[in-house]
């Protein structure tokens, strides 16, 4: 199968990123609506893989602060392929956008595989939707493909 992997914006594709969002993480993974939408999501810049009919699979974001992050992609689409294609587009927005130090944020049964790839903590652990997460960083020409299954 052929995939197209498109930089976009958030006021012109801000349906099609919020409805595969709204699939994965509302509907699938029971994030609270309103903890799954921010104030980031229209400065960032966003990357949206399509299938060979035109239909969102997966997406991701980088923010202004070099974090990557809301990575939302099918189920049917969870193959280490696609992850590979949207954390090399992403990385390569951020090279792009002069950002050295890449920024994720992952549920701490990660942390210590984040650790081991290079990854270090950054900052304190903080509660998100009611599940307890750390922000770890790596410098962008390092950065390793991370634990996909533990990111938001």
């Amino acid at each position: 199968m052929a995939f197209t992997i498109q930089n976009v914006d958030w006021e012109k594709d801000k349906n099609r990123l919020k409805a595969l969002r709204e699939h994965v993480f509302v509907l699938e993974w029971r994030v609270p609506e309103a903890s799954e939408f921010d104030e980031h999501d229209s400065s960032a810049c966003h990357v949206l893989i399509v299938d060979d009919k035109n239909v969102p699979i997966a997406t991701g974001r980088l923010t202004k602060k070099g974090e990557l992050g809301r990575i939302a992609v099918k189920r049917s689409h969870r193959t280490l392929m696609v992850y590979r294609l949207l954390f090399e587009a992403l990385i390569n927005m951020a090279r792009q956008n002069n950002c050295p130090i890449i920024k994720v944020v992952c549920n701490l049964e990660s942390v210590s595989y984040h650790r081991s790839i290079g990854f270090v903590p950054d900052g304190q652990v903080f509660m998100d939707a009611g599940v307890p997460r750390q922000r770890l960083k790596c410098p962008a020409e390092r950065f390793p493909l991370p634990d996909v299954t533990q990111l938001h």
